[in-house]
């Protein structure tokens, strides 16, 4: 499977905040664009898709005390606008995402060149949702809000057993989320449970959060997801959705992070030629204790060790017992490689290593 698309993925979700009106849904995804285009990351901007005439039950639809009903019918976009959206993700040139909430928004996911599908946390055991999703082939995001072991485990394997690519975000289905409650120990779960998926990050704490996300990377999160809105007159912004502000912000942390962190945890990082001249410095040098004649046979009590180290000079890290002098060494005088006469001293490999350290 192809886990790559999930690698270092950014998914803004542009959920129902645009609350049915195209022209806010189209500027949120321009302004979030250009911080994606700025930072120079990949990014999705993501949809929620509803069949909504189908979706709320005909004898609820007048309901305004189930905030859910009301908030679906208050958002409702057409199909045509819904394209619209899709098409300005695509020229901005970020990639195209949608949560669908039914096996009829599967379908329009698909008319729609939608790239990335994401199963929501609710629907971890809606298998008619799920088993339509699988059809369209397409790279999965899903969500553990809310989940059981055993729950993550089907979606897991039915993805796998079907060669879908899929990761894996962990995620507390709190809005917004205290830092208290936000459980980053779970991603070394997932990661040790599921090598084989990229694992991620899915948050909906306070807005302005950033040390979540450097202690997520650090601990092997690849892909992360917030929800995104702009500041207007008309709508208020939750406090857990995040402004081009703060996501810029929210992306120089990751790039901090990932700077931070260096090579993979599995590797050994080699040291930078920096911290090697540090060291260098703090190396002692061999030198002679007393006058040694050319033809002599060191003894450990033919030198000393003292710093500083010089250019070209042995050190307490060669082994130079029973070595033989090609030249006379006076005392307290550097041993200098040149004066060995062995095959050790004569390698270009470790001449040249010695040659480059030392003041």
């Amino acid at each position: 499977m192809n886990r790559n698309i999930f690698d270092e993925l950014f998914v803004l979700e542009l959920a129902n905040n645009h609350w049915g009106d195209v022209r806010r849904g189209l500027k949120i995804i321009r302004e979030f664009a250009r911080v994606v285009r700025y930072n120079g990351v990949r990014a999705a901007i993501k949809l929620q898709l509803r069949d909504v005439d189908n979706f709320i039950h005909r004898d609820f639809r007048d309901r305004t005390d189930i905030r859910y009903i009301k908030k679906t019918l208050d958002t409702q976009l057409s199909k045509e606008e819904l394209g619209m959206l899709a098409e300005s993700v695509r020229r901005n040139n970020c990639i195209r995402m949608a949560t669908p909430f039914d096996e009829a928004s599967v379908d329009l996911c698909e008319e729609l060149g939608m790239e990335i599908i994401k199963i929501a946390s609710s629907d971890v055991n809606d298998w008619l949702l799920i088993e339509r999703i699988a059809k369209t082939k397409l790279p999965v995001i899903f969500s553990t809000g809310g989940s059981t072991l055993k729950n993550i485990y089907d979606i897991v394997t039915f993805f796998e057993n079907r060669n879908i690519p899929l990761a894996l975000n962990h995620c507390v289905s709190l809005y917004p989320s205290e830092e208290s409650e936000l459980e980053l120990n779970q991603i070394d779960f997932l990661k040790e449970r599921y090598p084989d998926n990229i694992i991620g990050f899915s948050t909906h704490e306070h807005r302005d959060g950033t040390a979540s996300l450097q202690i997520a990377y650090a601990k092997g999160a690849r892909t992360f997801e917030r929800h995104i809105d702009l500041h207007t007159d008309d709508h208020p912004i939750s406090p857990y959705c995040a402004t081009p502000e703060q996501i810029d912000r929210w992306i120089q942390t990751f790039k901090q992070s990932k700077k931070m962190c260096g090579v993979p945890g599995s590797t050994k990082a080699e040291p930078p030629k920096r911290a090697l001249d540090y060291l260098d410095n703090l190396v002692r040098g061999v030198y002679a204790k007393r006058d040694l004649p050319a033809g002599h046979v060191l003894r450990e009590e033919d030198f000393y060790l003292a710093i500083p180290l010089q250019k070209g000079q042995l050190s307490c890290r060669e082994l130079l017992t029973n070595e033989v002098l090609a030249q006379a060494c006076a005392k307290d005088e550097p041993l200098m490689v040149e004066v060995l006469d062995s095959e050790y001293a004569r390698n270009p490999n470790m001449r040249a290593k010695i040659m480059k350290r030392g003041l």
